[in-house]
C-alpha cells in the first residue's frame, strides 16, 4: 500500500484549481496526469526581469522592466498586415510596443493614453528605434510586484502557454508536504546538499540560472534520490532472485568435450574465464542472473551453447531468444554447424512458424525431444509448453526491460527459478549497466577470437570519392568483397545525402552487376537473397542502409565504406566496423566525411580511427551524446529517470549502489527509521518492482 503522505502527490491534475477537463488533457501527453508529474516537469531556464534601465541607456537586446508613460496609439489601416503600434516613453527616450493580430478597443483599454504602466519584456533596436513586441507583462505602477523578479522557463506544449504552466506547477508546489529525511545524514552534509523538499522548490523557484544547472546542489540532490531509489530496487530484485530455489545444472560432460574436440580454434582466456563464472552459477542451488557483454565478434556464441550443453547434460532444456527473426535464423544456422558431430536437437520457432510445422515442433518441445529451441519472442507464448526448461539465453538484451525477464523465468518447473544468461553485442558503458542491470551479475568478454586481425581505419573527405571509387576496382582484382553502407534509402528534397540507390546506380554503371543493393524497405525474402549472394561471391559491392549492422556474418567482406561517417553514432560505426575482419585477410574501413560536421562529429571520427575497443567508444558515445541516444531509451531496458540525467551525474550511481547494498545489510528489511524513509522514496519514484519483494510493515 501507498504511504498516506504520498496521497496528495498520486492526485490527478484535475484536482489542482484552475485545472479542467481541457489543461488536464493537454498535459497528459507531454507532462503525465499526476501532480507528481507537474513536480518532476523542471524548467529549462530562468527569465530574469530585473534589470530597469532608463530607455536612453539601452545599447543591445535584452530583456528590461520599465515604468513608462502611454502615448500615441497607431492603428493600422483595414484590411493592412501591418502591426499596431503604440508610442511610450520614461523622459530619457521613446519606445514603441508593437502588436500583430490584436484588437484595437483591447489595447486602448489596457493601455489608455496618458496612463502610466510597467511594461516587462524583450526590447530590441530597429532602425535606432526601441521596439518590444507583445510584451509579457503591462501592468498598473500599484501591481508592479506582480511581476516576477526571476521566472522559470518550462518545457511547454501546444496550448498551454508559459504563464498558464508556471500557474498549475505553483498550484502542484502547494501540496509537496515535507517528507522525513531518507539521505544519510553523513554523506548529505559532504555533498553540501538541501533538505528534498528545499531542493524541489528552488529548481522551481530558482534565484539564477545556475541553480537549474545539472551541478547544482538541489539538482544533484534529487538526482542521487532517483539514483538510490533505482539501485535500492535493483537490489531487492536481485536478492529476491538469490533466495528463490534454483536448479543446480552440471555440465561439462560428453557434449562439452565432444565440442571442445571439434572447436577448429581455442578459447580465449576471456571466454574461459567467462565459461567459469556462468558454470559456478548454474552449479549453485540458487538461479544464475547473469549479462554476457561482448563486443562484435568476440565469440558469445559459443559461450552461450557451451553453457546451454550445462542445462542439456543435466536432463533439462534450453531456449535462446533473439529480438528479431532474422538473428533467430542466422544464430539457429551458426548452432547447427558447431554442433553437427554432437548428438543434440536443435530446432527453430519463430513468429513466421504456422500451422502444421508449428504443432508438431510444439508437441516434440513439450515431450522433451527438442534439447535447444531458439526463436523469437514467439518461445514465450502462451501455448509453447516445454518439457523442463531450466535455461534461458537471451540475445541483444538492451531489446528487453526487467519486467521480460521475470516473464521468461516464468516458464520454468513450477518452484524452481529460471537460470538466465542475458548477452548484448552493444558494449554498454559500466554507469549503465549499473542502472539498467544492476539485478544482474556481469562478465565481459574483453579479447577477440584468435586470427582476428584489426581493422585499418581511415578517414577521408568526400571530395576524393573518385579515388575511393578507383581503389576499390584494385581491391576487387585481388579478391576483396566491399560494403558501402549509404545513411538513406531514396532521395529526399530536405538532405544532401546520398542515397543508397543512387549510389547503387552510380557503382553498377562502373562494376556492372557485381553490385548488390540492400535496405529496410526491401521484403526479408529479397534481402535474404542479396545477401546470400554477396557471401557466395556472386556480388563484390552491397551498397546497403544500415540494416546490415548487427549480426550479418561474410568473413571474405574486407572493406567497409560508410558514407557521411559524420552523421552515424559511434556505437554504431562501431557495429558496421565490425562487419568486416572476420576472415584472415587484411581488412579496411573507410569513414567518408563532409566538412559539415560539427565538433562532436569530429570527435566521433578521431575516437574510432584511435581504438577498436567497445567499451572505450561506449564511454566516449555516452559523453559526447546521452544515455538515451546510446542505448534508444525507449526500447533498451533502460530506466526513464525523469530528475537525473546519466551523463551529468553518472558520478553518483556507484555511491548510490553502495549504499543501498550498506543499507539492506543493516536492514534488510527497512524497518528502521531511515528504513521507513527509503519505503516513502522507493514510492515517490515508482519503483514498484523493488516494493513488492518486502514485507509489510
Amino acid at each position: 500500500m501507498r504511504p498516506e503522505i504520498l496521497y496528495p502527490f498520486f492526485a490527478e491534475t484535475i484536482s489542482l484549481s484552475g485545472v479542467g477537463g481541457r489543461l488536464a488533457g493537454l498535459l497528459e501527453k507531454p507532462v503525465g496526469r499526476r501532480i507528481l508529474d507537474l513536480l518532476w516537469h523542471l524548467p529549462t531556464d530562468v527569465i530574469d526581469r530585473r534589470l530597469s534601465p532608463k530607455l536612453s541607456e539601452i545599447r543591445h537586446e535584452q530583456i528590461i522592466t520599465v515604468e513608462v508613460e502611454i502615448g500615441n496609439h497607431e492603428p493600422p489601416p483595414a484590411k493592412s498586415r501591418r502591426p499596431y503600434r503604440i508610442w511610450c516613453h520614461d523622459g530619457t527616450a521613446s519606445l514603441q510596443l508593437i502588436f500583430f493580430h490584436v484588437k484595437g478597443d483591447y489595447l486602448v483599454r489596457q493601455l489608455p493614453v496618458g496612463s502610466r504602466r510597467v511594461i516587462s519584456g524583450r526590447v530590441e533596436i530597429f532602425n535606432g528605434q526601441l521596439q518590444m513586441s507583445h510584451p509579457d507583462y503591462m501592468l498598473s505602477p500599484e501591481r508592479r510586484e506582480e511581476i516576477p523578479a526571476l521566472e522559470p522557463v518550462y518545457p511547454l506544449t501546444a496550448g498551454i502557454s508559459g504563464k498558464v504552466m508556471t500557474r498549475i506547477i505553483r498550484a502542484a508546489l502547494e501540496r509537496v508536504v515535507d517528507l522525513p529525511e531518507w539521505q544519510d545524514d553523513a554523506l548529505r552534509r559532504r555533498q553540501g546538499w538541501p533538505g528534498w523538499k528545499a531542493a524541489l522548490l528552488n529548481l522551481h523557484y530558482p534565484e539564477g540560472a545556475g541553480d537549474l544547472l545539472p551541478e547544482s546542489p538541489a539538482r544533484r540532490r534529487l538526482a542521487y534520490d532517483e539514483f538510490l531509489a533505482n539501485q535500492l530496487a535493483l537490489a531487492l530484485v536481485r536478492r529476491q532472485s538469490r533466495r528463490k530455489k534454483g536448479r543446480a545444472l552440471r555440465g561439462g560432460g560428453k557434449l562439452t568435450r565432444q565440442l571442445y574436440q571439434n572447436l577448429p580454434y581455442e578459447l580465449t582466456s576471456s571466454q574461459k574465464a567467462c565459461l567459469e563464472e556462468i558454470r559456478a552459477d548454474l552449479a549453485a542451488p540458487t538461479a544464475m542472473m547473469r549479462l554476457l557483454q561482448g563486443d562484435v565478434g568476440s565469440g558469445k556464441t559459443v559461450v552461450a551453447l557451451i553453457s546451454m550443453l550445462c542445462a542439456v547434460e543435466s536432463g533439462a532444456q534450453a531456449a535462446l531468444l533473439a529480438p528479431t527473426e532474422i538473428l533467430a535464423r542466422q544464430h539457429y544456422e551458426s548452432l547447427k554447424e558447431l554442433i553437427q558431430e554432437l548428438d543434440l536437437r536443435l530446432e527453430v520457432l519463430t513468429g513466421r512458424d504456422k500451422g502444421k510445422a508449428r504443432e508438431k515442433t510444439l508437441a516434440a518441445l513439450a515431450a522433451g525431444e527438442i534439447d535447444i529451441l531458439v526463436g523469437t519472442h514467439a518461445l514465450f507464448q502462451k501455448d509453447v509448453i516445454y518439457h523442463d526448461l531450466a535455461l534461458v539465453v537471451i540475445d541483444e538484451q538492451h531489446r528487453f526491460g526487467v519486467e521480460q525477464r521475470m516473464a521468461l523465468a516464468a516458464k520454468g518447473k513450477e518452484g524452481e527459478s529460471m537460470n538466465v544468461l542475458a548477452m548484448t553485442a552493444t558494449p554498454i558503458p559500466r554507469t549503465l549497466t549499473l542502472t539498467a542491470y544492476g539485478d544482474m551479475d556481469v562478465s565481459r568478454l574483453t579479447e577477440k577470437p584468435p586470427g582476428r586481425k584489426p581493422v585499418d581505419t581511415r578517414t577521408i573527405p568526400l571530395d576524393r570519392l573518385d579515388e575511393v571509387v578507383q581503389s576499390l576496382a584494385r581491391a576487387i582484382r585481388s579478391g576483396a568483397r566491399i560494403y558501402w553502407i549509404c545513411p538513406l534509402v531514396e532521395d529526399s528534397e530536405v538532405t544532401d545525402l546520398a542515397a543508397a540507390e543512387a549510389r547503387h546506380r552510380e557503382l553498377a554503371q562502373i562494376f556492372g552487376d557485381r553490385v548488390g543493393l540492400v535496405h529496410g524497405k526491401m521484403k526479408g525474402r529479397d534481402k535474404d537473397q542479396v545477401m546470400a549472394r554477396f557471401a557466395s561471391g556472386d556480388l563484390d559491392i552491397l551498397v546497403a542502409t544500415t540494416v546490415i549492422e548487427v549480426g550479418v556474418n561474410v568473413p571474405e567482406a574486407t572493406v567497409m565504406v560508410i558514407e557521411h561517417a559524420e552523421r552515424f553514432g559511434l556505437a554504431q560505426l562501431h557495429q558496421l566496423r565490425g562487419r568486416v575482419g572476420r576472415g584472415t585477410g587484411k581488412s579496411v574501413c573507410l569513414l567518408l566525411y563532409s566538412n559539415s560536421g560539427g565538433e562532436t562529429a569530429r570527435a566521433r571520427l578521431r575516437i574510432m580511427r584511435e581504438t577498436e575497443d567497445g567499451f572505450r567508444i561506449a564511454e566516449e558515445d555516452l559523453r559526447l551524446r546521452g544515455a538515451g541516444e546510446v542505448l534508444g531509451t525507449r526500447q533498451s531496458g533502460l530506466p526513464d529517470f525523469r530528475v537525473a540525467s546519466l551523463e551529468a551525474h553518472q558520478d553518483l550511481i556507484p555511491i548510490a549502489r553502495d549504499d543501498a547494498r550498506l543499507i539492506l545489510e543493516k536492514d534488510p528489511e527497512l524497518k528502521s527509521p531511515r528504513g521507513r524513509a527509503l519505503r516513502i522514496l522507493l514510492y515517490l519514484f515508482e519503483q514498484d518492482e523493488g516494493i513488492k519483494y518486502l514485507r509489510s510493515g
